[in-house]
């Protein structure tokens, strides 16, 4: 089959044309820096042509509210319109778990402007809703640091490898569409404030984390329920420490 991956140079993008190329498909990462921008419209028509599959895990280059919702509107527009001409059989998006719950959130109301742009299309989708990736409790951690003080909500969290996410979206590709939402998670929870202070840990960081329920995550206030996925969810297979422990080594 010939799959197009669109964001396909980036962190989950290079991992999953990798898993797909090992299968045996026809991959084509397609991104600005590959001549593929989904923005503009260049080069998208040619990527598509002959496409059997198209997977969306670009994102957008700005998290500011008014631009990342321009991104994602505009992108999945321009995406749809081709891929009906081009006859394309199954879309598949990556989304985020909380998405529908967390409309202070900028980025998650842009995703769900793009999740509802897929619904309303004729195209047969799957939309899989992740977790956040291991890969950004960096930026978490920074982006909620006051100097040496790290306040985080003490919600519970059940973050997920990118490895495994290239590798469920690699499987979702070569199944039939769901035309639904499919949730993907860690394979273990715990709270947003100790998931940065085992990072710390392992990084030697001094830096000190205060659990506050009030503390927001990019804008919103947490519960237990914004960040974590319903009943039967996806999991990953990586555990948080066997991460740190490689990104350690």
């Amino acid at each position: 089959m010939k799959i197009v991956v669109i964001g396909g140079t980036g962190l989950i993008g290079t991992k999953l044309v990798g898993k797909l190329s090992q299968r045996g498909h026809e991959v084509v990462p397609a991104a600005p820096r590959t001549g593929v921008n989904t923005v503009t419209g260049e080069g998208l028509a040619k990527a598509l042509s002959g496409a059997d599959i198209v997977i969306d895990v670009s994102n957008s280059p700005s998290f500011e509210d008014r631009a990342v919702l321009s991104f994602f509107e505009t992108s999945s527009l321009n995406l749809l319109s081709d891929e009906a001409d081009a006859k394309v059989r199954h879309h598949i998006a990556l989304s985020v778990v909380g998405a529908d719950r967390l409309p202070e959130n900028g980025y998650f109301r842009a995703k769900m402007a793009q999740e509802n742009l897929i619904r309303a299309s004729k195209i047969p989708y799957t939309i899989v809703r992740a977790t956040q990736f291991f890969e950004f409790v960096g930026g978490i951690v920074d982006g909620s640091s006051d100097g040496q003080i790290v306040r985080l909500s003490p919600a519970l969290f059940q973050p997920v490898a990118s490895d495994d996410v290239a590798t469920v979206l690699a499987d979702v590709a070569i199944g039939a569409p769901f035309n639904g939402v499919i949730e993907l998670a860690g394979p273990e929870k715990f709270s947003l404030d100790e998931f940065a202070r085992r990072y710390l840990v392992a990084m030697e960081d001094h830096r000190k984390v205060v659990a506050d329920v009030h503390a927001r995550y990019f804008g919103a206030e947490l519960d237990d329920r914004s960040l974590t996925p319903g009943s039967g969810p996806r999991l990953g297979a990586m555990h948080f420490e066997d991460w740190l422990t490689r990104l350690c080594e």
